[in-house]
């Protein structure tokens, strides 16, 4: 097998480019003590990055923004009443998959 260099420094150059920016700022944190205010308005950030894609799934269809005929909103509504009545990530998973199966199998 041939090993071509470029393509070697390629997938090196590749690795630190995808490794730097998660571990630095994570040995550059794990030192700090980050004041209050910082730690509160961290705690806000997965559920906002969770809700910005979760919301451009279910509303955006073709790059517009679409209510009518839009299956996967169809299928959001059971999944959330199954996510709040059991708080089962496998369960609203299953109803999430099941939902949006039975509502392309009908529209």
């Amino acid at each position: 097998m041939e090993v071509r260099w470029d393509v070697f420094l390629i997938i090196i150059g590749s690795a630190l480019v995808t490794f730097l920016p998660r571990v630095l700022p994570l040995m550059v944190l794990s030192r700090m003590e980050l004041p209050e205010w910082g730690i509160r308005w961290l705690n806000y950030v997965p559920i906002s990055v969770m809700a910005a894609l979760v919301g451009q799934e279910l509303f955006v269809q073709d790059g517009h923004f679409s209510l009518l005929d839009n299956v996967e909103l169809l299928a959001a509504i059971p999944t959330i009443l199954v996510a709040m009545k059991t708080k089962s990530l496998l369960g609203t998973v299953v109803a999430g998959m099941v939902s949006i199966m039975a509502l392309r199998f009908f529209f």
